[in-house]
């Protein structure tokens, strides 16, 4: 029968399978899936395709001397700072050294849900592979995991191509390459492996969804939809619409058109689509326990930049086309030169039926026009605009364009005015291209011009074993265009791998700097009596996942909204526009959250070239009250206000800090500093980029009083003079996308005269209220107060902590962690309900007097995923229970 997804047999037969041929299926019955190619042919297939994905990948790296095979690093941005430090949490967790579980990360953010960042980062199959690796070489790891996803891609997208239509395995094997390396691949995805499991799902959805229109694989086939929506729940929601528009447009166009009116030809198609619906509804209901959680993570989450679609011109779309292009915010389109004419082709090639190819052209023009296009653009998001790139469901026009050259070739290999029509495309791409502004390369043209001369080389060879009936030059043919297709997409990750550190922010791999913090950490370790902060002074945005410790920082999409905007009330700071928190080196937020133990590193040389050199990590000790606390009931539910120094006396429950009236910021010729609309005053930057303009901050401090600058928005260096202490680096900048921490800067001198040397470097504000004056001796007995009334014993579990208070313990009980949604409390034996607040921290307001509290934590949405997902299970085996029950009655009715 002929096939569902590719029209009218080719005239041409393949070389793997012969034609077939057949009336269309009646309106009623379903369709039969086409020939498949035999099993050892798509394992050739799917082996060729992972093996030159790796190598090209491999030898991209290599060339430009990236880790593992060079000096320079791979952990740019979020592979640095989010997926490293999370793969390195998971191996923690996998040889049960983490501290927390499944479903709370006490590690990061003073106590964070981590099943939503599971889900979000951790949900392959291929992250449990970190086990195998030693923990040292996380990095390593990491990067295997991403080649194994890179292969996998390659290796289904073959199995695919071979399943849509039967044809020459070795070029099923390279397409599936082209696919694997394409654009979105090498430039966006490396540095982003969890999206690389959407590279995976497309093809394979595809597969499944193939089997579902041809009645086969409904309830097996629910099992890998559920598979790619567990691994990364955001790349396989644009997968599943890319594959159903594959299916769909494949099933419009091998339907023959029927007489009468348009629901009359169209009810034929009814059954497999409400197949193909069904399997993909049951697999993300399967999903759902996790998939839940991670949306209403999204949901408690600190909001990131309400941002505008702003389409790039065409001719960036186009030269992102061409090998050795790079850009971080266009779409990166690049297929290699041999798939891309295949491609190019396909609306010229005969052979290929002719509703198929209409079908197809208009599908891939189609997708293409949907990413220059607002609400489409939205729709491929799941309806909220990205941050940073914006063009993140490129890597479906990806898989059109492979399948489309497949389709070409797998007809009947495109003749001459086929190929002549497609060369005119390609050069006319590669004029307007040279139009883009900053893309093209010394190296663009070339690689391209070298791809279309492996072509042209591949089909005289081809003639001449058709002329003289012999392997070799056909053999040589095909190691040619595998050969170019590797050459230009090495050099296209080489690219890539270059200019990514050019403009993104990077951080070495795993080395002595880490294992020293590791170290003092495992020395100073006292969880859960107090809590080990890895530092001020970080390595990469989640070190206490990487290095160990319990600390404020976090760096995630799911960072709470009740955590960022806590710490930032205290004077902490951040990145990446709040979600990323970072650690807040201050004794009062110290006493408060149950820091006994702080290390303190020399600045990263990796990110701080001028860093000095020859310093070593340290660890100080304080004494701290312990996880649970307890305040006074107050009358009115207190409110944090503008100053940080007044919010941290706030939360501790004593005034400790002097605020000097005083403060004043004048320039280097003496002129008071310009004041901003907020009272606060003015440091711009100076008139070259070199050039650091000085200004002088002036105040009066008790004397011996530990003086702290608050400046969130200032970007440059600030020291006190007669402190004996290095300049501390403030990296706030206004519009908000990062602000400074409050950083200490010595003890106040004898005369109580503080003078803060301000050396511009961006500029920014400075606030009238920036210097706080902190009394040790006031903290220390705030500090005895809070231990004296807190719990005399404490659990900390995977799923909650439990604290034992002193006998008659009236107020309020506060847990020194962030009050994220998801967590219950109780007093004594009462029943659990939703957890109190106090100023942001997680509260259990005790009615009488009480001896214990017990708080337990179950992620937002597993109730609810789990009732779908059960639903969902039952939907699937019940019918198939159904059917064993009632065959083994019909046996025990034939048997008497």
């Amino acid at each position: 029968m002929r096939s569902l997804m590719t029209g009218r047999p080719a005239r041409t037969p393949p070389e793997d399978q012969p034609s077939t041929s057949g009336a269309p299926p009646a309106p009623d019955a379903s369709p039969e899936a086409p020939p498949r190619a035999p099993r050892g042919v798509r394992a050739r297939a799917a082996a060729l395709a992972a093996l030159v994905a790796v190598a090209a990948f491999c030898l991209g790296d290599a060339v430009a001397r990236c880790f593992p095979f060079g000096p320079r690093t791979r952990g740019v941005n979020d592979l640095g700072n989010q997926f490293v430090p999370f793969h390195a949490h998971l191996w923690d967790l996998l040889h049960g050294r983490g501290t927390g579980g499944l479903f709370l990360n006490w590690q990061s953010g003073y106590g964070a849900s981590f099943l939503p960042d599971l889900g979000t980062y951790l949900g392959s199959p291929f992250a449990l592979l970190v086990a195998l690796f030693p923990r040292d070489r996380i990095d390593l790891a990491v990067y295997v995991i991403t080649l194994l996803k890179t292969a996998a891609a390659g290796a289904v997208m073959a199995q695919w191509l071979l399943t849509l239509r039967p044809g020459r395995w070795w070029a099923a094997g390279a397409l599936g390459a082209s696919y694997a390396l394409c654009g979105w691949s090498l430039a966006e995805a490396s540095y982003n492996p969890m999206w690389l499991d959407g590279l995976i799902a497309l093809p394979l959805l595809c597969l499944v969804g193939h089997q579902a229109l041809a009645g086969r694989w409904f309830a097996l086939g629910a099992l890998p939809v559920a598979l790619v929506w567990v691994a990364n729940f955001y790349t396989a929601y644009m997968a599943t619409l890319g594959a159903v528009l594959i299916l769909l447009t494949g099933l419009l166009a091998d339907h023959a058109p029927g007489g009468g009116p348009p629901p009359r030809r169209l009810a034929p198609l009814g059954r497999p689509v409400a197949r193909l619906a069904g399997v993909l509804a049951l697999g993300v209901g399967l999903a759902a326990p996790l998939v839940s959680v991670v949306f209403l993570g999204t949901r408690h989450a600190y909001p990131g930049r309400v941002v505008e679609f702003t389409p790039k011109p065409w001719t960036d779309v186009l030269a992102r086309l061409l090998p050795g292009t790079y850009n971080f915010s266009s779409p990166a389109v690049y297929v290699d030169t041999v798939a891309l004419l295949l491609a190019l082709t396909l609306p010229f090639n005969p052979a290929v039926p002719r509703r198929l190819r209409g079908g197809w052209t208009l599908l891939v023009a189609a997708v293409t026009l949907s990413l220059q296009w607002g609400p489409t653009q939205l729709a491929w998001h799941a309806f909220s605009v990205p941050n940073g790139s914006q063009y993140r469901e490129t890597f479906v026009l990806g898989g059109l364009l492979v399948t489309a050259a497949w389709l070409s070739f797998a007809h009947g290999m495109p003749g001459r005015r086929p190929l002549l029509a497609a060369g005119a495309l390609l050069a006319a791409i590669a004029a307007a291209a040279s139009r883009a502004t900053g893309l093209i390369r010394p190296w663009t043209y070339p690689l391209l011009l070298a791809g279309v001369a492996a072509v042209a080389a591949a089909l005289l060879l081809a003639r001449l074993a058709r002329r003289h009936r012999h392997p070799l030059p056909a053999a040589l043919a095909v190691v040619l265009l595998i050969g170019a297709q590797v050459g230009q997409s090495a050099a296209t990750t080489a690219v890539a791998d270059r200019l990514r550190l050019g403009h993104l922010d990077d951080y070495a791999p795993w080395g002595q700097r880490q294992r020293t913090q590791s170290e003092l950490i495992a020395e100073a370790e006292g969880w859960p009596r107090y809590r080990t902060d890895p530092g001020r002074e970080q390595t990469v945005g989640n070190d206490p996942l990487l290095v160990g410790g319990q600390g404020a920082q976090y760096y995630s999409s799911l960072t709470s909204d009740v955590l960022s905007r806590t710490m930032t009330a205290l004077g902490g700071g951040w990145t990446s526009r709040g979600r990323s928190v970072q650690s807040l080196d201050n004794p009062v937020t110290d006493a408060i959250f149950s820091v006994g133990a702080r290390v303190h590193s020399p600045p990263d040389p990796h990110q701080d070239r001028q860093a000095p050199t020859g310093a070593e990590p340290y660890v100080t000790r304080q004494v701290v009250p312990p996880l649970v606390t307890l305040r006074p009931d107050p009358k009115e539910p207190p409110a944090f206000g503008p100053s940080p120094f007044r919010n941290q006396e706030l939360l501790l429950g004593a005034r400790v800090y002097t605020l000097p009236r005083d403060v004043a910021v004048r320039g280097a010729d003496g002129r008071p500093a310009a004041r901003a609309p907020d009272g606060g005053y003015r440091l711009p930057p100076g008139p070259t980029k070199r050039s650091r303009p000085k200004a002088l901050l002036t105040a009066t401090c008790p004397r011996d009083s530990q003086v702290f600058l608050w400046a969130p928005h200032y970007w440059g260096v600030a020291a006190m003079r007669g402190a004996g202490r290095p300049p501390v680096g403030f990296r706030g900048d206004h519009p908000v996308t990062k602000i400074a921490p409050m950083q200490p800067l010595g003890a106040a001198p004898a005369s109580g005269r503080v003078e803060v040397v301000l050396t511009v470097q961006k500029g920014g504000t400075v606030p009238a209220g920036s210097i706080g004056c902190l009394d040790p001796a006031r903290l220390r007995a705030a500090v005895d107060r809070l231990r004296a009334q807190g719990a005399t014993e404490v659990h900390v579990s995977d799923t909650g902590i439990r604290a034992k208070l002193p006998p008659g313990s009236r107020g309020i009980a506060v847990v020194a962690a962030p009050r994220i949604a998801g967590w219950r409390c109780a007093a004594d034996d009462g029943r659990h309900r939703p957890a109190d607040g106090y100023l942001g921290l997680l509260a259990v307001e005790l009615d009488t007097s009480a001896t214990s509290v017990d708080c337990a934590f179950r992620p937002p949405g597993l109730r609810l995923g789990t009732a779908v997902g059960a639903a969902a299970l039952l939907a699937l085996t019940l019918p198939a229970a159904y059917r064993l029950l009632r065959a083994r009655r019909e046996r025990r009715h034939a048997h008497h």
